[in-house]
């Protein structure tokens, strides 16, 4: 992993570790899962968000475009579910 990447990385997890708080609040957490190639975050919502039919729009409108507007070269956050796998 280049530089840049692992600093782009480092810098998503500290916004959602900004975030984190707003989603314990109502029972929930987000959890950073990688970076892609081509810019996508993807992370795993859990408690109370895991089962939320409001986390995605939750995710979109929150965590995402504060994500979008620290760091622009973000294309999208994407919530993949681990349990599944």
């Amino acid at each position: 992993m280049d530089n840049n990447r692992e600093e782009l990385t480092q810098k998503v997890i500290n916004i959602l570790e900004q975030v984190r708080p707003y989603l314990q609040q109502d029972g929930g957490d987000i959890t950073f899962v990688e970076l892609t190639d081509d810019y996508i975050v993807n992370v795993e919502l859990t408690g109370a968000c895991g089962s939320c039919p409001f986390s995605t729009m939750t995710l979109k409108n929150g965590v995402e475009s504060t994500m979008k507007k620290a760091l622009p070269e973000i294309k999208e956050v994407v919530a993949i579910n681990l349990e599944q796998h």
